[in-house]
């Protein structure tokens, strides 16, 4: 593995610009701006960062929720767009590695995804969720076992990410680990939502998730969230009702950053309070913490339990004769790694 001198990471905590993309991705260079102007080398975003999480799918029925899903798709980012070149713009001209929450538009779907940029501007992978959560399936489709992704990334480290719930799934998080990540991106969206009526919804058991992570992986974790503010309110909630499914202020915003100890090392946010916490990425700790339990290496039990673990891409049509570069694993690999423009109409 390469050497990695230690460095600060960042997670960002803060309200989205709801269903605009154009002043969502005004509002993630500010960030990544000042996380750089505080040397930061690698900045986390929360899941569905651009265009927000789709509260709407939890606050009444379909029918309803519908008046929000063409602006939503509208608003959504496709992979190579105008907007995703300024975020490699942004990742060059900062010298910073992005780890992006968004929701990733293809064609007619939708999909909860997270884009990986280098410090270099580089760009080095799209993964989507691979099961959407709950009430989530009705707006968002799936990715498959080629989005358990970890990768080599250049003075960072073996970094990969999960999306939300997806920290709750035991075989997803261990294909993880086997493939020896070192640093993780946690997608997380606002905790406000059924506040006092879904403990499983709320920051105590999702920040467990993060920190149990970052023990069973021996690696470090950047847990990003989202925070509800009045803005969110306003939009997505027509009733005093619908205003109480989301803790009736909204709020929701956790975001720290974990040890492979578990502990937290970044510094934290009142839960309404939107900023950027830190955390020094020391990968030294790493085999301290792997030499009590590395769970599928050493600590692993093979003869009694394994994971089998398809990394094929799944596509919904194979066409025979067709050059595919244009795919979307060789986009992610080949095109969206190459040049990037000095210019970008965002």
């Amino acid at each position: 593995m390469m050497t990695v001198e230690p460095y600060v990471a960042a997670a960002v905590q803060a309200e989205p610009c709801w269903l605009d993309m154009a002043a969502g991705l005004e509002k993630s260079i500010a960030l990544i701006e000042e996380a750089a102007s505080n040397d930061a080398k690698l900045i986390a975003f929360p899941e569905a960062w651009i265009p927000g999480y789709p509260h709407f799918l939890w606050l009444g029925p379909q029918a309803w929720g519908m008046q929000f899903v063409q602006r939503y798709h509208e608003n959504s980012m496709t992979v190579g767009c105008p907007e995703y070149r300024a975020l490699s713009q942004a990742a060059k001209k900062n010298d910073i590695a992005i780890a992006f929450g968004v929701s990733e538009r293809d064609m007619g779907s939708l999909y909860l995804a997270q884009f990986m940029f280098g410090r270099n501007g580089d760009a080095l992978y799209n993964r989507r969720k691979l099961k959407p959560t709950h009430v989530e399936r009705a707006l968002y489709g799936e990715g498959d076992g080629s989005d358990l992704h970890v990768q080599d990334v250049d003075g960072i480290g073996r970094f990969g990410g999960l999306c939300c719930w997806e920290h709750l799934q035991p075989l997803s998080k261990y294909a993880m680990y086997s493939q020896g990540e070192q640093v993780h991106a946690a997608a997380w969206p606002s905790f406000c939502l059924y506040r006092g009526g879904a403990y499983a919804l709320g920051p105590e058991v999702n920040m467990a998730a993060s920190q149990v992570y970052a023990v069973e992986g021996g690696s470090f974790v950047i847990a990003a969230t989202q925070v509800t503010g009045q803005a969110g309110l306003e939009l997505f909630c027509d009733s005093d009702e619908q205003r109480g499914l989301l803790n009736g202020v909204g709020g929701g915003g956790t975001s720290r950053i974990y040890a492979p100890d578990g502990q937290v090392i970044s510094n934290l946010l009142e839960e309404g309070e939107e900023g950027i916490v830190y955390g020094t990425i020391d990968l030294s700790m790493i085999p301290l913490a792997k030499a009590a339990a590395d769970p599928s290496g050493h600590y692993s039990r093979p003869d009694a339990t394994q994971l089998i673990f398809n990394k094929q891409s799944q596509r919904a049509v194979e066409v025979v004769g067709e050059d595919l570069s244009n795919s979307r694993g060789a986009r992610s690999a080949a095109e969206l790694a190459g040049d990037v423009p000095e210019t970008v109409d965002a």
